[in-house]
């Protein structure tokens, strides 16, 4: 196999990328904050140039005040050497026309359904939100455009006092600890940090649950909420 091959573990991703960019739900992130839509066309062109000489390229999500960007490789299926160097490209285009990295406040989200049932209710969402079935793992339904969050089921029989949807929030690894004490601030509570700090187990007033995760998808067979 060949280095560029390799699925990078996140302690290899931390020493590859950039300081402006942070692994988030298994995908290399940031976001570069601009004054306005047309202060951001010259550094996504740019990119997108570099991006074509590399033959890989980023998700771009061009806003009004700021572009989003992901990298992974798909065809290993993680992060690979690819990412981490392009994304070094990535960050000195956009420093010249001083786009602004702002990689702390990027954030993924998947929703969790627990049930003693998945295949009676799995027509159910995928109708809702027009999610497909992954191919070879009837578990989860990826989004499908990657605008969606990811669905994802896991076997449990009804618990009381706890609701059955729950949210998985992907954060930067080192801005995690400070979400985890803004939601306890705001009414929450810990149920636990055993896990941590791959995720934390919360939940509010009325005992809805939700992770805050880190790096790569945290492990569904081992959720403590299930």
């Amino acid at each position: 196999m060949s280095d560029d091959a390799e699925v990078l573990t996140s302690s290899r991703v931390d020493e590859r990328a950039p300081r402006d960019w942070r692994e988030v739900d298994g995908m290399l992130r940031t976001r570069l904050k601009v004054a306005d839509y047309a202060a951001a066309l010259d550094p996504v062109n740019r990119i997108a140039k570099a991006a074509d000489e590399a033959d890989h390229h980023p998700d771009i999500d061009l806003r009004y005040n700021w572009v989003g960007l992901r990298l992974v490789s798909h065809d290993v299926g993680g992060i690979s050497p690819r990412d981490p160097e392009l994304a070094g490209q990535i960050s000195r285009i956009a420093a010249d026309p001083g786009a602004e990295p702002v990689p702390e406040v990027v954030t993924s989200m998947t929703v969790g359904i627990d049930t003693a049932d998945a295949d009676a209710i799995r027509p159910f969402w995928m109708a809702l939100t027009g999610h497909g079935e992954a191919k070879g793992d009837a578990s989860s339904l990826p989004s499908p455009d990657g605008q969606l969050p990811q669905i994802w089921f896991r076997e449990s029989e009804a618990r009381e006092g706890r609701g059955r949807v729950h949210l998985d929030v992907y954060v930067p690894h080192d801005r995690a600890l400070a979400r985890v004490e803004a939601v306890v601030a705001a009414g929450g509570r810990l149920v636990t940090d055993e896990f941590a700090p791959s995720w934390w187990v919360l939940a509010d007033a009325d005992g809805n649950e939700a992770c805050v995760c880190t790096r790569q998808p945290h492990d569904q067979s081992a959720h403590p909420t299930a």
